[in-house]
């Protein structure tokens, strides 16, 4: 079994999935402004002191992806962060993109940038604790969107980054967003989805890129937030698994969904679904951001010293999306 991946399998098995924490200074600076709480280092830490201490972690969390500043600081124990994530027995991961930035010849499209200067930054964040990595292109669905000039560029510098990951001797994540924002149908971001996906294995297969050493963190098959369109879960999961299974190759040995505009109970219940279903070989699971942390950073909010309160919230959540990955969860079991 290679290094790369034991990593993957330590990270995303037994219903353990990704803690995505690796919102930027200015969105963590815009989801404190709407509770209210002043967006500072020391808040920012604290904040993410106390999902990272949580008990959850243990048997929920494989990892978590921070952003730069998070990884260089320290807890109110002395630790390093990721040393306080290692004690809980996940691992540290990375952001090491630069950002979404409008593609050239393209005004309407984005391009993900952060290439330069890349392996430099990799031996750092190593040297660091980090172990895994994660790099995000995003598409939007419309008229004219997303183009063939959008989705190879993408695909081209997701396998550029994954390759240089790999050098270094960490798991990149590879995460091609196809947003929910638009009036799109469910057919639409399947076929887009689906199109995406394949032309990024192209070339993750032509950077020679060990594909059991990366992780997919997909968007589900969701029609667009502004279509007026609800469908059940089992539709989303039907969907979610034919195009995984015909868009994936099998050598990838695990998925772990985002969760985009979904609430916190979607995100769950159409995960669980997605695990009913499942005939593949691929390991399903989360890397969840908003879908783990907005209820227990609203609670937070209304008193920042009460740790343990925002902790049982954040561990419920945990909780709800490790059994959804085990296809174990149940209505009852999220109202208790």
């Amino acid at each position: 079994m290679s290094e790369l991946y034991s990593i993957t399998k330590q990270i995303i098995s037994q219903g353990k999935g990704i803690l995505a924490a690796d919102e930027s200074t200015a969105t963590m600076t815009k989801r404190l402004d709407n509770v209210n709480v002043k967006s500072s280092p020391e808040n920012r830490l604290l904040f993410r002191e106390i999902l990272f201490s949580s008990e959850s972690m243990k048997d929920c969390i494989g990892g978590v992806i921070l952003y730069d500043e998070t990884i260089r600081q320290i807890s109110s124990n002395k630790k390093t962060i990721p040393k306080l994530i290692e004690s809980s027995g996940a691992l540290t991961g990375i952001k090491v993109d630069t950002g979404a930035k409008v593609l050239a010849n393209s005004k309407d499209e984005k391009i993900t940038e952060g290439l330069d200067g890349l392996r430099e930054r990799l031996k750092e964040y190593h040297k660091l604790g980090a172990r895994f990595t994660k790099w995000r292109a995003v598409y939007v669905i419309s008229e004219n969107s997303p183009s063939k000039l959008s989705i190879h560029s993408n695909a081209h510098a997701l396998a550029r980054y994954a390759a240089l990951v790999q050098e270094s001797g960490m798991v990149p994540i590879i995460e091609p967003e196809v947003l929910m924002d638009g009036k799109h149908n469910v057919d639409d971001c399947y076929k887009t989805t689906s199109e995406v996906l394949k032309r990024c294995y192209e070339e993750l297969i032509l950077n020679k890129v060990d594909l059991k050493g990366t992780i997919l963190k997909p968007n589900m098959i969701l029609p667009g937030s502004g279509s007026n369109t609800r469908i059940k879960s089992r539709e989303i999961a039907e969907l979610t698994l034919k195009c995984l299974e015909e868009s994936v190759p099998s050598e990838v040995p695990g998925i772990a969904f985002l969760s985009g505009g979904q609430s916190e109970k979607e995100a769950a219940e159409n995960l669980n679904e997605i695990n009913n279903l499942n005939k593949t070989s691929f390991i399903m699971t989360y890397s969840y951001g908003r879908a783990l942390q907005q209820s227990a950073l609203k609670f937070w909010s209304k008193n920042i010293e009460d740790v343990i309160g925002t902790q049982d919230i954040f561990n419920h959540r945990a909780n709800m999306c490790s059994l959804a990955a085990q296809g174990k969860w149940t209505q009852e079991i999220e109202n208790k």
